[in-house]
C-alpha cells in the first residue's frame, strides 16, 4: 500500500535520529522497503503510484513505503546521508554519481542494464563498470509553447536566442498583452534555476568560440561572461514580457493558464502538455530545443535521467529491492512509467508514445547535453542560481551583482 506523508523539517531529523529510514521485515514476514521520489506534479507521481501498487500486488510479500518529499528532498537527503542512513530506495535526480556514488549499491549485475539507452551511459555508470541507478525516464528539455497560439499568430519555433526575444514581442502585440509572451513560476526559486541552468549551456558550452568548460571545471571560470543571462531576464522584466507577478507565481496556476491560451511559453517539462489537453483539447503544446545564443552554432536538449531508482548501499534488503527494479524494468511497466511522465523511457527497446513524440522525431538529430550545473558547478549553486533570479526581478540585485554573487559561491562551495 501506498503510504506518503508531509515531511517537516522536525520529521526530517526525527526521521534520521530514530534510524528508521531503512525497510524492516514485519511479524507477518512481509518486507517494507523505503522508497523516496523527487517526482512533484500530480502526473508523475500517479505514474510511479500505479506503479507500486502492481508490484504489490505481484509481491504481497515486499510493500513499498514510498514518499515524495518535494523541496525537501534535497536537505533531507543530505541529512540522510551525513549519517549514512539511506532509505532502502532513492531517487538520484541527476546526482548518481557526483553526489550520491558511494551511498548506492552497484546495479550492474541486473538483467535490464544491457537494454540501458547508450545516452545514458555516461551519466549512470563509471569507468570500472559499476551502474548507480536505474532510469524510469529520461529528460529532453527545451522550451514549451502554446502551439496553438503560434499558428494562429503565424510565428516560426525560434532557434536562435534573437528569435526567442522577437517572438515574444509578436505574442505580446497580437494578444494586447493579453498573453504572457514568458511565464514563469517564481514563487519557487527552482523555476529561475531552471532558464538560467538550460541558457547556460549555450552559452558557455557548446559553441566552440565560446566554451568555458575548462575554467568552469578547474574553478578559474570569470563569470562575467554568465552576466548576459540576468541582462535578459531582466530586459524580459523591462519590455512586460514576462508575467507580472513573475516572484510570486505559484506552479498550480501555469496548467490552467496555458489551456485558457494566457501563455505562450514556459520552461515546463514532460507533464505540461498532458495535463493542459486534459483542461483543453483545443491548446496543443509544443516542445523545442535549446535556440542557439552564439552565431553558427548548433541547438542541443538539456537532460539526462529525469527520475530513478538507486538502491542503498548498505540496505538490509538488497535482494527484496532489485526484484522492484526488476519489476520497473519489464517492457511494459517501463513503457506505461515514461508514457504517465510524458518522457523517453530510459531503456532502448521501450517506445513509449508520450505527448512530445511528435517533436522529439522533428528534432531526433539533436544532441542531449547534460544539465550544466550537473556537470560544471559545486553541489548547491542550484540555489544561488535560483536565488539570484528572484532577487534580479524583485529589484535588489543587478545583472553584475547577480554574476559576482555567482562567483563569491561558485569558490566558496568549491572548497567545501
Amino acid at each position: 500500500m501506498n503510504k506518503r506523508f508531509l515531511l517537516t523539517a522536525g520529521l526530517i531529523f526525527g526521521v534520521v535520529l530514530a534510524g528508521c529510514s531503512n525497510g524492516t521485515a514485519n511479524s507477518s514476514d512481509q518486507t517494507t522497503l523505503t522508497y523516496f521520489s523527487t517526482a512533484t506534479t500530480e502526473s508523475d507521481k500517479k505514474a510511479i503510484q500505479d506503479a507500486v501498487k502492481a508490484f504489490e500486488e505481484k509481491h504481497p510479500d515486499i510493500d513499498i513505503e514510498d514518499n515524495y518529499p518535494a523541496e525537501g528532498y534535497e536537505d533531507m537527503m543530505r541529512v540522510k546521508m551525513a549519517a549514512d542512513d539511506m532509505p532502502d530506495l532513492f531517487d538520484t535526480h541527476g546526482w548518481s554519481k557526483q553526489r550520491y556514488g558511494e551511498y548506492t549499491a552497484d546495479l550492474s549485475d541486473m538483467d535490464w542494464v544491457d537494454r540501458l539507452d547508450p545516452a545514458l551511459d555516461e551519466i549512470l555508470k563509471d569507468d570500472d563498470g559499476k551502474v548507480y541507478a536505474y532510469p524510469l525516464n529520461q529528460a529532453k528539455d527545451g522550451i514549451n509553447y502554446n502551439a496553438t497560439l503560434f499558428e494562429e499568430y503565424g510565428i516560426e519555433p525560434p532557434t536562435t536566442f534573437e528569435e526567442f526575444m522577437s517572438s515574444m514581442e509578436v505574442i505580446k502585440e497580437e494578444s494586447d498583452g493579453e498573453v504572457t509572451p514568458l511565464w514563469i513560476n517564481g514563487s519557487d526559486k527552482s523555476a529561475f534555476g531552471q532558464y538560467f541552468d538550460q541558457f547556460a549551456t549555450p552559452l558557455l558550452v557548446t559553441d566552440e568560440k565560446n566554451n568555458y568548460e575548462e575554467s568552469l571545471l578547474d574553478g578559474t571560470f570569470d563569470w562575467s561572461h554568465y552576466t548576459y543571462l540576468p541582462e535578459k531576464l531582466k530586459e524580459m522584466q523591462d519590455k512586460d514580457l514576462l508575467n507580472k507577478d513573475v516572484v510570486t507565481a505559484q506552479i498550480e496556476q501555469r496548467d490552467q493558464l496555458m489551456a485558457q491560451g494566457k501563455i505562450g511559453y514556459v520552461f515546463g517539462g514532460g507533464s505540461i502538455g498532458p495535463a493542459v489537453e486534459s483542461l483543453n483539447p483545443d491548446v496543443k503544446v509544443g516542445v523545442i530545443p535549446m535556440p542557439v545564443i552564439h552565431k553558427g552554432d548548433e541547438q542541443s536538449w538539456i537532460g539526462g535521467e529525469r527520475h530513478t531508482v538507486a538502491i542503498a548501499h548498505n540496505t538490509e534488503f538488497e535482494e527484496e529491492a532489485q526484484t522492484f527494479i526488476e519489476f520497473l524494468a519489464e517492457p511494459e511497466m517501463a513503457k506505461k512509467i515514461a508514457e504517465g511522465t510524458s518522457l523517453p523511457a530510459g531503456l532502448k527497446d521501450v517506445d513509449a508514445d508520450n505527448y512530445f513524440a511528435e517533436d522529439y522525431e522533428t528534432y531526433s538529430d539533436v544532441v542531449v547535453q547534460p544539465y550544466f550545473d550537473r556537470v560544471y558547478l559545486p553541489s548547491g549553486m542550484w540555489d544561488v542560481m535560483g536565488s539570484t533570479g528572484q532577487e534580479l526581478l524583485s529589484g535588489s540585485m543587478t545583472p553584475e551583482d547577480v554574476s559576482e554573487k555567482m562567483s563569491e559561491e561558485y569558490s566558496r562551495l568549491r572548497e567545501e
